[in-house]
């Protein structure tokens, strides 16, 4: 659903007024995955920008609360992106929930009929599904994402296929098991399982050369397309001698993603259902498809960050640092030596109920000593935690203080920035934290809209100032709660400082341990300019919080 004109320049212009300077990119910061602002959103749910694609494979029967397709889709995002909505936001990167090809049939787990509007069934891994778009609208989306400083980040599912239905058959016994259910009772039983009864496993562990699934092959060849697709197969398994196994030919289709389109990311889905080497060997393909694609498109390249990886093992914690442990310790994992860039934190919404001291000083710690060179993905609200920070939406403004000004990368997910409602009647399980963008709720005089310039300011801060995520913390005064950030990368550096909890109206604050006299600070929360006076500025201004920057004239 489109927002209305009148609406959209309302929101523009409040987003605008009083912070001038503060909504510009830094030019000269450079972007980096630690200290990135991430926006998760399922491509269903966010925006409808083609109404025309919105029934696709007779998925008409009535489903359970939001369990069927909305309509959301992939020029949606795209939409939202011209628009400068993640800019006003101060988003770096989108990651969005898979558009390959679903499933075409339905299931009913007790929770009524759902269709894979989630994007986690694969049907076939080498087509996007209609509902969410064409080839074409990838290409628009990755390019006009580029070209606002967005990087993308798709989501890669490796561990299991779409359920069986009598439109979806089940593949072959060398490709899939259909039992038992995983019980998390030991390493196997957490990896050699289905996740759920009726989910076909991928057998990840088999080495053993495997014909293609003849409802694929007869797939491809109705569309026209067999002898492409087997002819791409045959020159990657001859590039990389791996045995034509299950893993490797989802491995290949995963990364043509990033030869095709030049995304810069994979979330990967269910890490720890599936043996760790063979997430080293997906992210060595991706580093391959993604040098590739710099080479043939060098004009397109943004930098020269590697390609990155993070993962979803459930209930990983930042405490631990590198290890997961299986069976309470007996099995121990590192997945970072694995592959992966970074994993979402599971401990964040438990540390975002302390001080601000407390969080800020442990994951700086964490970040600089045992995990440095790596990261975590931070989150308050997600579509599967069913125990958010803040499911009644109480404190929308603290939730994002302290995600947005926490040590790591920052995952926003789909409507945090305006407290979208997470309990909906009638939705069972995940479904209520999963409810569609409503993109004509809101106007100029609504709470919404204040809360979501509370998320720009700080979003924008973030953005612009690698420090706030990826650099080292130091707290400079208990009372009033005052701390900077610094930050280095080559010739580059970065020192902010922040404030928090400070009286309304006039403040006065001590800079002299991070700034000099006689230069211009500029606090991004107000849009107001003080100059250093003997190490002190004072700011006049209606908020408790300061976001202070150097101001080059």
């Amino acid at each position: 659903m489109k927002i209305r004109i009148s609406i959209l320049l309302s929101i523009l212009i409040f987003s605008i007024v009083g912070c001038n300077n503060a909504i510009k990119n830094n030019p000269t910061a450079p972007f980096v995955w630690e200290g990135a602002n991430i926006y998760f959103l399922l491509t269903d749910r966010f925006n409808n920008a083609d109404p025309i694609n919105d029934v696709n494979f007779d998925r008409t029967k009535e489903t359970g609360e939001l369990r069927g397709f909305k309509g959301g889709d992939i020029k949606g995002i795209t939409e939202k992106i011209k628009e400068g909505y993640f800019t006003d936001l101060g988003i770096n990167a989108i990651w969005f929930t898979p558009v390959v090809e679903q499933g075409h049939g339905n299931v009913d787990e007790g929770t009524g009929i759902t269709y894979g509007y989630h994007g986690y069934w694969a049907k076939d891994w080498t087509a996007l599904d209609p509902n969410f778009g064409t080839t074409e609208d990838l290409h628009e989306l990755v390019k006009t994402a580029h070209a606002n400083g967005i990087r993308i980040v798709l989501d890669g599912v490796i561990n299991h296929t779409s359920p069986i239905t009598d439109a979806d058959p089940v593949w072959p016994e060398d490709w899939v098991r259909t039992e038992p259910n995983c019980n998390y009772k030991n390493y196997e039983s957490t990896v050699s399982c289905n996740l759920v009864e009726g989910l076909p496993d991928i057998k990840t562990e088999s080495n053993e050369d495997v014909n293609l699934p003849i409802q694929l092959i007869e797939k491809w060849k109705s569309e026209g397309r067999y002898k492409q697709e087997m002819k791409e197969l045959d020159a990657f398994f001859e590039r990389t001698k791996y045995p034509r196994a299950p893993k490797y030919y989802i491995i290949k289709w995963l990364t043509d993603y990033i030869t095709e389109f030049g995304v810069d990311g994979y979330r990967a889905d269910t890490v720890k259902h599936i043996e760790e080497s063979v997430w080293e060997d997906f992210k060595r393909e991706c580093d391959y498809a993604f040098a590739q694609w710099k080479k043939d498109n060098p004009t397109k390249v943004l930098d020269d960050n590697d390609f990155y990886l993070v993962g979803e093992v459930y209930n990983y914690v930042i405490s631990k640092g590198q290890i997961y442990d299986y069976d309470g310790g007996v099995v121990k994992t590192n997945f970072f030596e694995n592959g992966f860039n970074s994993l979402i934190n599971f401990e964040f919404k438990y540390d975002a109920t302390k001080n601000y001291e407390a969080i800020f000083s442990k994951y700086s710690n964490l970040l600089n000593n045992d995990l440095k060179g790596y990261g975590v993905l931070n989150y308050v609200t997600s579509h599967d935690d069913g125990a958010p920070l803040d499911k009644q939406r109480t404190k929308p403004f603290e939730s994002a203080t302290k995600l947005l000004l926490s040590p790591g990368t920052s995952q926003v997910y789909y409507g945090d920035e305006f407290a979208r409602n997470l309990i909906i009647d009638g939705a069972i399980g995940d479904a209520t934290l999963r409810s569609m963008m409503d993109w004509t709720h809101y106007n100029i005089n609504k709470k919404e809209l204040i809360i979501l310039d509370h998320w720009q300011k700080l979003g924008k801060f973030r953005r612009d100032h690698p420090a706030v995520g990826a650099g080292v913390h130091k707290m400079i005064s208990e009372s009033p709660y005052v701390f900077k950030r610094t930050f280095s990368k080559g010739s580059y550096s970065d020192t902010v400082m922040v404030g928090l909890g400070l009286p309304k109206e006039k403040k006065t604050l001590d800079v002299s341990k991070v700034f000099k006299n006689g230069i211009t600070l500029h606090d991004t929360y107000s849009d107001s300019y003080a100059k250093v006076i003997d190490g002190k500025i004072t700011i006049q201004s209606n908020y408790t919080i300061v976001l202070l920057e150097a101001f080059n004239n």
